[in-house]
């Protein structure tokens, strides 16, 4: 019990030490910390989702790091961790027939995929924190929750809040000009 104490407050004080960071430190620091790539591609599709272009670098950055080939163990694919039939999924409700798992390293793809299921999921749950939740674990995990009244039941989800909150707050203040803000 002790040790998850611990542990606890170690993750309490890392989330308060990512804000501390954004506030204190000097822009020429978080551009190197916190490198932005596809700024074009994310204003656009930002535009086009009227989404937050410093949250979307945000989720791109805690997703992939901006690595477009990432992969993950649970199968998810490119920029935006995209899982293959959700991804499917977007492109026949956006007009498209001929999907193909590749298409997921194409930056340009997956950041609109990823963009219209941000938007989609805001729409669904009226809420940009209960998108992210359900964007990372999963929106029937999102309903359950909702279904039980209680709040977000995984520290995972939770700490993948944080990161991407915090994350965007680096993105807001060190890439302005860049992503049009």
């Amino acid at each position: 019990m002790r040790l998850l104490t611990l542990a606890a407050a170690a993750l309490l004080a890392l989330a308060g030490l990512a804000a501390w960071v954004v506030e204190s430190e000097p822009e020429f620091y978080l551009r190197a910390r916190y490198p932005l790539e596809y700024e074009h591609i994310i204003r656009g599709h930002a535009r086009t989702y009227d989404l937050d272009p410093a949250l979307l670098a945000a989720v791109i950055y805690t997703e992939s790091r901006f690595d477009p080939s990432a992969r993950s163990s649970a199968g998810a694919v490119g920029l935006m961790q995209l899982l293959p039939d959700t991804a499917k999924g977007i492109a026949l409700r956006t007009g498209g027939n001929r999907f193909v798992v590749a298409d997921l390293l194409d930056p340009e793809i997956n950041v609109r995929y990823g963009s219209w299921y941000l938007d989609h999921l805001r729409d669904r749950y009226g809420d940009t924190r209960l998108a992210l939740a359900a964007y990372h674990a999963g929106q029937g995990n999102v309903d359950a929750w909702l279904r039980s009244g209680g709040g977000i039941r995984f520290p995972e989800t939770r700490a993948y809040l944080d990161a991407v909150t915090s994350v965007r707050r680096v993105y807001a203040k060190a890439y302005r000009s860049e992503l049009g803000l």
